[in-house]
């Protein structure tokens, strides 16, 4: 006797689990390579400053393929779009583990950035098509999970792998579970046919929208307060804390930790009130960086903030779906936008950290840095607040 066809919301939790594994393996990748970075620079024969821009080399990646994989792509499938981009990523993570040179290790570490922000943006709209509008943000935040799990679970393992058997091993992993997504999605994504309307420039449509680039704005700014503490928060730790260096992996989990509570919580109550969500958490986000300069001296306190600047990572997923909103037939560009955005501030935030503790102004003041930074990206929020009231006040008028 064949077996009953599962339940749709359990096709539905199983295609999301399935699309947050390459947001695991994403996630593991981008900041394992943070913490494999000695052991790299040693293999490759290179300084430090010089391994940092191999990092960098991943997010220009990001930055590059992101608009541009979305609007090539735009007529395909998407199921088949998200299989090639994992095939792609797992290929590039493959041959990140075998690079004999800097030059090479910095082209398959572009190439790796590559498929990162239009993974994300087609998964997201994917994950988003299969639930009720009122809980698109929760769908999207399903996928972002994995990413936010990979900084508890994906990136210490990586590390702990790369110490124990060589940082060859940690990319070479990645690799392993990005093929597993991309033969996950194969075997559960809904096989739906490609839109014949679309085509790259009604993709390049949404970059019409005024509204579109506030919410860009938002992320380029306002998130680049997050990474400003967390480039720096293992050196704080060391020099100003004075904890041992075993203490160090634990307060990085706790801040996944706050990552993950965040994606999960925040997002469900989101959904009533998207825009009005991302103006609160970025407030969230300012006062709890500002208090991370206070905290450092001590490692409770900054356990505590620490954690709840992970919290200030749930604007991912909210802005993902306020993009949803305004990019009205751009949708897959729109997405893909968003991780283009935050890889910016992922740039944005360390520099300007940077700056000021080479001023001297020490490592605890990349909180006031990142508070900033927060308060930046509030400002832009203002001025899209302002307009999306003007617009619905006009049409109230305009209906009366």
């Amino acid at each position: 006797m064949a077996s009953a066809a599962p339940p749709a919301a359990a096709r539905v939790a199983l295609i999301h689990f399935a699309l947050a594994m390459g947001g695991f393996a994403i996630g593991t990748t981008e900041f394992a390579t943070m913490s494999l970075l000695p052991y790299f620079s040693e293999g490759l024969g290179i300084d430090t400053p010089t391994a940092g821009h191999v990092i960098s080399a991943y997010a220009l990646g990001v930055v590059v393929g992101a608009p541009l994989l979305a609007v090539l792509g735009a007529r395909m499938p998407r199921r088949t779009l998200l299989i090639l981009l994992m095939a792609v990523f797992a290929l590039a993570n493959g041959l990140s583990a075998l690079a004999p040179s800097y030059e090479t290790m910095l082209l398959f570490r572009f190439l790796s950035g590559l498929p990162h922000g239009a993974y994300f943006g087609v998964a997201s709209l994917v994950a988003a098509s299969l639930v009720p509008p009122e809980k698109r943000t929760q769908a999207v935040a399903n996928v972002l999970l994995g990413l936010t799990v990979a900084t508890v679970i994906g990136v210490p393992l990586a590390n702990w792998l790369g110490q124990a058997a060589g940082w060859r091993w940690g990319f070479a992993v990645v690799a392993g579970l990005a093929l597993a997504t991309a033969l996950s999605v194969a075997a559960v994504a809904p096989r739906d046919p490609g839109d014949p309307q679309a085509s790259p420039m009604r993709e390049l449509s949404a970059l019409r929208s005024g509204q579109l680039w506030l919410t860009l704005g938002v992320g380029a700014i306002g998130f680049g307060g997050m990474f400003c503490v967390y480039t720096y928060v293992a050196s704080t730790l060391l020099e100003v804390t004075r904890v041992s260096e075993a203490v160090v992996p634990i307060v990085l989990a706790v801040f996944g930790l706050g990552m993950t509570a965040g994606n999960i919580v925040v997002p469900r109550f989101a959904d009533r009130a998207v825009l009005l969500s991302a103006g609160i958490l970025l407030l969230w986000s300012a006062a709890v960086l500002a208090l991370y300069t206070l905290a450092a001296g001590n490692v409770w306190s900054l356990g505590v903030t620490v954690f709840a600047i992970g919290w200030g990572g749930a604007l991912g997923p909210i802005l993902q779906t306020r993009l949803m909103d305004v990019a009205r037939e751009g949708q897959g560009l729109a997405a893909a936008l968003n991780h283009s955005a935050f890889n910016t501030a992922n740039a944005l935030g360390p520099w300007l950290g940077g700056m000021a503790i080479a001023a001297g102004w020490g490592l605890p003041a990349t909180g006031l840095v990142g508070s900033g930074l927060a308060l930046g990206g509030f400002a832009i929020w203002l001025v899209a607040w302002s307009l999306e009231r003007r617009r619905t006040t006009a049409e109230r008028l305009a209906c009366a």
